[in-house]
């Protein structure tokens, strides 16, 4: 958690928010990936891909 936590402290200072959005898409992306992997409905998902 400590590095989030100076993850967003350095977007706060730097004034980089513009990568916030893709950072969550990312990990929405990687978490659906993941959450899928021995699904049956894995092939579905890499279909999007």
């Amino acid at each position: 958690m400590e590095f989030i936590k100076e993850f967003f402290l350095f977007l706060k200072e730097r004034k980089k928010w513009w990568l916030v959005p893709m950072i969550l898409i990312f990990a929405i992306l990687g978490g659906l990936i993941f959450i899928t992997n021995g699904s049956a409905l894995a092939p579905f998902i890499y279909s999007l891909f």
